[in-house]
């Protein structure tokens, strides 16, 4: 290679290791997305629970609350998709601060649009049944997935090793103290 070249492949590693890292030191000022909730609207044991339906393991929480219950997003970040999917039916995915993927599953409405930007206290959706959960009580099924993986994470539980990938939402909503 010449040095030119060294030169520019320098510089682009440096620019990814600068995004990287501001994308990780943004704070995360955490919200509850459901309006309403309270610590009784969800299963405090519900994340990494198996057997889970098709899935194999829970890798989320639900959160209950009738159909039609706002939804906001709970953390300020860029929505990468909003449609339909088999198991989630309609679902939204936010990116947000620390290279997080917050995704909101079963909802009734989708009340934004992919690559727009949202803050945390925008409604984004409305509490469904749609997908996996027709016919169930109306619930968000509610996940938070990390961009980099979190080896230490990983355990012997049932599909222990995807733990580097998904982060416990429920030890955010706990510690919330006001809804």
């Amino acid at each position: 290679m010449t040095k030119k070249k060294i030169s520019r492949t320098k510089k682009v590693l440096l620019l990814i290791l600068t995004i990287t890292v501001i994308g990780l030191i943004i704070p995360e000022d955490f919200k509850i997305p459901v309006v309403g909730a309270t610590k009784d609207s969800y299963n405090k044991e519900s994340f990494w629970y198996y057997p889970w339906g098709k899935s194999g393991t829970h890798k989320g929480v639900d959160i209950f609350a009738k159909t039609g219950t706002p939804i906001i997003s709970s953390t300020k970040g860029l929505v990468l998709y909003c449609g339909q999917i088999s198991m989630g039916g309609n679902v939204i995915a936010v990116l947000g601060p620390k290279w997080r993927i917050h995704y909101y599953a079963h909802l009734d409405e989708i009340k934004t649009h992919a690559f727009s930007f949202v803050g945390h206290k925008d409604i984004i959706g409305t509490v469904g049944t749609s997908g996996n959960a027709k016919g169930k009580t109306p619930h968000l099924h509610y996940t938070i997935s990390t961009l980099i993986p979190y080896l230490w994470r990983i355990d012997s539980d049932h599909q222990g090793w995807k733990k580097m990938w998904h982060l416990n939402p429920i030890e955010k909503l706990n510690r919330k103290t006001s809804y």
